[in-house]
Order: structure tokens, then sequence, then C-alpha cells
């Protein structure tokens, strides 16, 4: 799809991570996929080129540069390929910047230099079992003794998880009868003694992202690990939901151009009664249905992400961008794979792999119900 978001420092970009998927993940993407996660020195390759830290900067050894547009090449670029990185955005677009804005400027210097080289890889732990997008019902806890805090509880559906060298994590440290406050961000090591991980989560999709359940036994976790105030997180969280549901608009907008497009490819090819697929006339609706979502979601998401990069992105906006993306991406990759027939339910077929990658879009990140009370609410309702 046409956009006008891009700069030519954007597109020399793209070429870069183009180059890179080609050469150190395509080839090796079907084993990753097999073993439930993305081997970890492939993040220091990363690290190496740069790409990790494009807005970090440069004092922590970053490139400095300002805005989400190369989040956005990144994510149409892997789109492109068919592959994914594992925990690598959640890495980029979400655990560095929650350190660049609570972060002390001793925890900076601490931690992004690794982070940006891909020695450490962060993950965020707020999901429990008994929670889902309901953050007020966290129940881990940590209790200051002294010159540290103790941790104690579980998490679950972390994404990263398993190759996670530091993970955020959400907890509360003081009871309130507003459950939204007493919950904080704490940083933790993963050496750390009591913290386990539990199984790399079998999932139907995205098979190379690993996934994991964490456990904190009593975990010390030193005083000066607190990111941010004692207390805010909610509202911590609350600020940087707004970029993870854009970005996951985007990916699901970029998926959805890439199911079309392989789809009229196919229908060309594809022969049934003796004539092409595509001349039938429920083709060319279908399709013509799918390129009439995928334009007006391309406009949306532009429009969302100018205004992110502007500073100006409200939560009721991101919630509406992530609602419309993600259920017009199922809506048309289920219409693409029932063009490709009983070949779009093998995963030899890129269709299919796309077809059970995409039902995530709508529950992670906040449910779509969830987003849709946010709206609600900015609606007066």
């Amino acid at each position: 799809m046409q956009t006008s978001i891009y700069h030519e420092e954007h597109e020399a970009f793209r070429q870069s991570v183009r180059a890179f998927l080609q050469k150190q993940v395509v080839p090796h993407f079907p084993d990753w996929e097999a073993a439930g996660l993305v081997p970890h020195e492939v993040y220091q390759k990363l690290g190496d080129l740069g790409m990790l830290g494009l807005r970090v900067p440069t004092e922590y050894g970053g490139g400095g540069e300002d805005g989400f547009l190369y989040s956005s090449v990144w994510s149409e670029e892997c789109s492109r390929a068919g592959v994914s990185l594992g925990g690598a955005a959640t890495h980029m677009n979400l655990v560095i910047p929650y350190i660049l804005r609570q972060g002390t400027e001793e925890q900076k210097k601490r931690w992004l230099p690794d982070m940006v080289a891909g020695r450490r890889m962060g993950a965020i732990a707020m999901t429990e079992p008994g929670t889902g997008s309901d953050l007020a019902g966290i129940r881990t806890t940590a209790r200051l003794e002294g010159d540290h805090w103790v941790l104690s509880g579980g998490k679950t559906f972390i994404s990263g998880g398993i190759n996670a060298d530091l993970v955020v994590v959400v907890a509360r440290t003081s009871e309130n009868a507003d459950r939204r406050v007493g919950l904080s961000l704490l940083v933790v090591d993963a050496n750390s003694e009591g913290f386990s991980r539990g199984r790399n989560l079998e999932k139907i999709g995205l098979k190379a992202t690993d996934t994991a359940e964490l456990f904190f036994d009593d975990v010390i976790v030193p005083a000066d690990h607190l990111l941010g105030k004692e207390g805010q997180a909610f509202r911590y969280l609350a600020h940087n939901l707004v970029q993870e549901r854009l970005g996951i608009a985007l990916g699901a907008q970029v998926s959805a151009e890439k199911a079309l497009r392989i789809t009229v490819s196919y229908v060309k090819d594809r022969k049934a009664f003796g004539q092409p697929v595509s001349s039938f006339q429920n083709t060319k609706f279908k399709l013509a249905s799918c390129h009439v979502e995928v334009t007006a979601g391309r406009a949306l998401l532009d429009q969302a992400m100018r205004a992110h990069e502007a500073g100006e992105l409200a939560a009721a906006e991101a919630s509406t961008v992530k609602v419309y993306c993600t259920e017009m991406q199922n809506r048309v990759i289920d219409r693409c794979l029932q063009l490709h027939g009983g070949y779009g339910f093998m995963r030899e077929y890129e269709i299919a792999r796309m077809y059970t990658d995409a039902r995530i879009s709508r529950i992670y990140g906040g449910t779509n119900e969830v987003q849709r009370v946010i709206i609600a609410k900015a609606l007066g309702l």
C-alpha cells in the first residue's frame, strides 16, 4: 500500500533490515519455529548492526534517532519476509522505552548499553494467570525490607521470557481501595536466586516467539531496581500501552496487506474447472472487498502514526486503530485462506501460518473487548 509517512533515512534503514533478514533469518526460521524460540546470539548480531538501539541516545550506545517509524519499517520487513524475531519487538518497543522514560541516570548507564548490544534481552511481566487484561487485579507482591524488595508471585504469557536476561515486573507494593494504586515496576535480573522459568508455552501461532511462565519465590531485588516512583506503575503502563497498541495495529495491517498480495498472485496461477480462480466473480469480489478494507486500515494507521510521532496520540485513538486493524486482519486473512482452498490449511503455505499467527492480535496488548471499554469512556459512556 502507498504511504507518505516515511523519509529517505527510513528507506535506507529498510534496505539494511531486508538484507539482514534474507541472510541471517529466512534460511533458519523454520528451525526456530520448531525449537520455539530465536537463538539468543541472533540478538547480538542485531545489536552489532545497531538495530536494537536506534531510538536510544548515543551516550548509552544507541543511534539517537527519534520516533516510531523505524519500528514500523522493521515490522513491515519482517512481515514481507514471513518471519519474526521472537522477543525483539518487546525488547525494543516496550522494555527499552520504559527504562528510557522512567529510569534514573544510573539505571540507564547500568542497563542500556548491554541491551542495545543484544547482550542482555528484556521482557516485561504484567499478565498473571488470573488477571488477563485486568492489570488492576495483579497479585504478585513486593515488600520493602531495608535495602531490598522481596518479590513473590507468578506471571504467564510473557513474550521473550525464555531468552530474557532482565525482566520488568509489575508488582503490588502497597494495598489501596483503588486497585490501580500501589503497583510498581521492579527490574529483576534473571540470575537472581528464587527466579525461575516455567514452560516455553506451546501456542497455535507465533511459534518462533518464546512465551514463558515466570516464577518469583522471595526474589531479592535491590531497592535501586525500582523503575520510576513506587506505586505509579499503572500510570506508566497506561502511557506505554498506547505505543504497544499502535505497534500491534501496525503488525496487523502489514500482515493483511501481505495476505492480499500473495493471494492475488495465487489465484492467478491456480486453476479450477479449467480456468484461473481469479476469473470467477466471487474471487474478484472477495479480493476487491479485502482491498477496500486494507486501504482503509492503512489510512487510519498512517493517521495514528503521524499523531504518535507528534506526541498527540490519545489512548482511545490507539485503541480504535488496534481494534480496526486487528479485526480487519483476521477477516482478510480468513477470506484469503478460503481462496487457497485445501492448500490454505497446509502449514507449508504461508497463508496457513499467517492465519494462526493473526489470532493473537485481538487478544494481546489488551483484548479488543477492553479496547472498546476505553473507546466508550472517551465517548462519555
